[in-house]
């Protein structure tokens, strides 16, 4: 029997679906209240369905957020429908699926897949079937409603859809597809393309063996009017270049061409699908073989990209200079993420290598969506890679005449390819160098912002080469100016030559010392100066510069200029706000490079860093019992707090023992030592490690406890973690002497399989060795019996 609404339900429903579109926020909160009452009623569902596909006297705008609503409802709530409810409803939305209007046609397939990934594809058999019979349908409306909704199915559930749980659907779908990309209606050949593009890159099964007959058909569609059409067939062949090279190779040569023709589309969305083929090829070992005589049309073509197009610059107010006094807006702050200590070789705790690399490339990142010119210059940098100096025949030439280009946009887009080439054709390049950096280095006083700050990102890229000439050369005059830039009046220029200037930092070393006053001068300014994004820039830049020259900022005057300002920030945030994480991270470092001249300030930071653990570590545990009442813990709060108190005990030694006496830090550690998270287990050896050089004395009574916790840590699949527990244990065997024998079984074992490991990184072998030799040194009567087992390796 056919449900019928009766008609005061429905005069209601509607009412409710009127008010809801209205701007006033005391209407909203009427409204959320009424739905949750409509919801205790089972039939409120059929009422919402039947608004979205039988009502067609109604506007559309009503109609779809009916189906919006009902879409929550099946979110939320689906596996309590009665069962004639959610039967009405799949009926409902495969009988309307080719509704007149596409807005309707669109609702109806998010509300299918919505109901298919609440685990209904195995409870609704008759879906796809009905599915696939419709795209035969004589009427436009309804193979596109069917498309539409077929299309979103595969998105979400191209797993499924090539398992045995469904019987292999795709055996059928597949080349029912296929039979698709020939339709005349270019919207449904776009839907066809993307449905397959969906099972590429986990090679299904159903797809493989239609393999050559896709391929075929995307050919014919190479130079279809529709660009939807084109970026699809440029995306898929993106894929198949990933995953089925070997298909490709034989044709490789039209590829290219076409590709070519497409990376210059007057649509950039397919221009942009195009580009990522350059990417994706730089990363196959026959790029060298298939690019090399497409070198000279290809380069001028990602040169080209490289320039702002005109959206761009509105977008990112490229003719504003000064906007320093505009407050960032929150969704600019992009979330950063905490890099825990790696205690590398006992003698110092660096950071890991690479840790840079990261934020390189982001130039232009108020538009971090990528685009044409990003991906550009991001295949140029790929390709510099592969081709090294055989590029620069093809590019020597262009860069000239834009470097000194009289138009801002052009200049500007020079700049970024010389940075973008800066890793790969390094040793070419070093001829024109003389030359060109004096150039960039005037181009950071350019009128234009943009201009300024791209030649920030450039200079950071040569940094190396900077450092290798006599000071006065290049980093003299580089400094001057990148320090300016650091106090520019354009939000995007100083926190670009903050980067660029941590950069510099890390490949000068010592070299800044001499001019460590001034520095501090400018970095210790921008904190009175900046808005809340590029403070957290400038707290990397001052940490790195005290990783940089170290125990050279201990001298008074140093101190006297930076710690105020650190201090205060210190004392403004809250213990749950996260921008403790860059300022705890910065400290950390200022606290290694002080050493005794942190001794002032030590007792706030330490006891705050105790009770930003303890207060993680209690609400983890509410979570842990009563989950329905409580958040989960933001972990990061813990890491950095361990992070910035394993800084603490390495920078003031013996000094850090009265704070140990006076807190229960050992009990915190030993919990922490358990955490699930590997990331905090890795924190917390660094900082037992650290602990124990500067006051075993509260260590040693806690040995029997912690030793087996290292020990079941000796795990190399987390490599962190393993290397950290290693050299922790490497550091208590100097402690302990002979009364490390009893732990010496505990341990060994691991150890001595790790060493033997293949394809162990460099410096968790280095810390295994050690360790391994701080043993035997110690114990070795327990030790000498495994000789055999480590002494090749």
């Amino acid at each position: 029997m056919d449900w019928q609404p009766d008609e005061q339900g429905l005069q209601q429903v509607l009412q409710l679906l009127k008010d809801s579109q209205s701007p006033n926020t005391a209407t909203q909160r009427i409204v959320q209240d009424k739905l949750k009452q409509l919801n205790q009623f089972p039939d409120f569902n059929n009422y919402l369905i039947f608004v979205l596909t039988r009502l067609k006297s109604e506007d559309e705008p009503t109609r779809s957020l009916s189906g919006l609503i009902l879409k929550n409802n099946v979110k939320a709530h689906y596996q309590s429908f009665p069962p004639p409810v959610a039967d009405f409803i799949k009926q409902e939305c495969l009988n309307n699926i080719g509704d007149a209007s596409s807005l309707i046609r669109a609702t109806i397939g998010i509300l299918i897949t919505t109901i298919a990934s609440k685990g209904e594809l195995q409870m609704w058999p008759e879906l796809l079937p009905q599915l696939c019979s419709l795209l035969n349908s004589e009427d436009y409306n309804t193979c596109e409603g069917a498309f539409g909704a077929l299309q979103k199915i595969c998105e979400d559930s191209s797993e499924l859809l090539d398992s045995d749980a469904l019987n292999r659907p795709l055996n059928i779908m597949i080349p029912k597809f296929l039979q698709f990309f020939k339709h005349c209606s270019p919207k449904i050949r776009s839907h066809a393309i993307a449905c397959v593009n969906q099972f590429i890159m986990d090679r299904a099964q159903a797809l493989m063996d239609n393999i050559d007959t896709f391929i075929e058909h995307l050919f014919a569609l190479a130079v279809d009017d529709d660009p939807e059409v084109r970026k699809n067939v440029c995306r898929a062949l993106v894929m198949l270049l990933e995953v089925r090279i070997d298909r490709l190779i034989p044709h490789m040569h039209s590829i290219i061409q076409y590709m070519l023709q497409r990376t210059q589309d007057h649509d950039e969305n397919v221009a942009l699908e195009a580009c990522e083929f350059w990417l994706t090829l730089a990363e196959q070992p026959i790029c060298k073989e298939v690019l090399a005589s497409h070198l000279v049309q290809l380069i001028p073509i990602l040169v080209n990209g490289m320039k702002y197009s005109e959206i761009d610059i509105i977008l990112l107010k490229g003719d504003v200079e000064e906007d320093e006094a505009v407050p960032d807006s929150e969704q600019d702050i992009k979330p950063r993420f905490h890099k825990s200590r790696t205690v590398t070789l006992p003698h110092e705790a660096e950071r890991p290598d690479g840790s840079e690399d990261a934020e390189d490339d982001d130039d232009d990142d108020a538009l971090s969506d990528w685009n044409l010119r990003k991906c550009s210059a991001a295949a140029l940098d790929v390709l510099a890679n592969v081709f090294r100096e055989e590029l620069l025949p093809h590019l020597l030439p262009l860069l000239k005449g834009l470097l000194f280009h009289p138009e801002w946009v052009v200049k500007e887009s020079g700049i970024l390819v010389l940075g973008a080439i800066a890793e790969g054709c390094m040793q070419g390049m070093v001829p024109y160098l003389p030359e060109l950096i004096p150039h960039l280095i005037q181009c950071l006083s350019d009128k234009k912002a943009l201009v300024r700050s791209i030649a920030c990102w450039t200079l950071s890229r040569y940094a190396h080469w900077v450092v290798s000439q006599p000071p006065d050369m290049h980093l003299k005059p580089l400094m001057t100016e990148l320090l300016k830039r650091i106090l520019d009046g354009n939000k995007r220029v100083q926190e670009a030559a903050c980067s660029a200037f941590a950069t510099l930092e890390e490949e000068a070393c010592t070299e800044l010392v001499p001019y460590l006053s001034y520095i501090l001068d400018t970095l210790v300014f921008a904190f009175g100066k900046y808005q809340h994004k590029n403070l957290l820039i400038l707290y990397d830049a001052i940490g790195t510069l005290a990783d940089s020259v170290g125990h050279h900022l201990n001298q008074p005057e140093y101190i006297q200029k930076l710690m105020p300002p650190l201090i205060q920030k210190w004392n403004e945030l809250k213990d749950e706000d996260k921008d403790l994480f860059p300022l705890l991270e910065c400290l950390s470092s200022v606290a290694t490079a002080l050493q005794s001249g942190f001794l002032p300030y030590c007792e706030p930071v330490y006891q705050r860093c105790v009770t930003l653990v303890q207060k993680t570590l209690a609400q983890a545990m509410m979570y842990t019992q009563h989950p329905e009442q409580y958040e989960a813990p933001d972990k990061d709060f813990m890491i950095v707090a361990l992070d910035l108190l394993s800084g603490l005990a390495e920078g003031l030694g013996g000094h850090v023992e009265q704070l140990v006496a006076r807190s229960n830090i050992m009990t915190l550690l030993f919990q922490c030592m358990q955490d699930s998270m590997p990331e905090v287990r890795q924190s917390s050896f660094a900082l037992l490690g650290d602990l124990t050089k500067a006051c075993f004395i509260h260590v040693k009574p806690c040995i029997a406890e912690f030793m087996p916790i290292l020990g079941t840590n000796l795990n190399p699949e987390f490599i962190s973690v393993c290397n950290n527990a290693t050299w922790a244990i490497g550091e208590i065997c100097m402690q302990m002497g002979a009364e490390m024998q009893p732990y010496v079984q505990m341990v060994l074992n691991n150890l001595v399989e790790i060493i033997n490991r293949p394809n162990t990184p460099k410096t968790l072998l280095e810390n295994t060795a050690i360790t391994i030799g701080r043993l035997g040194y110690v114990c070795p009567q327990e030790v000498a019996p495994m000789l055999q087992q480590f002494i090749r390796p």
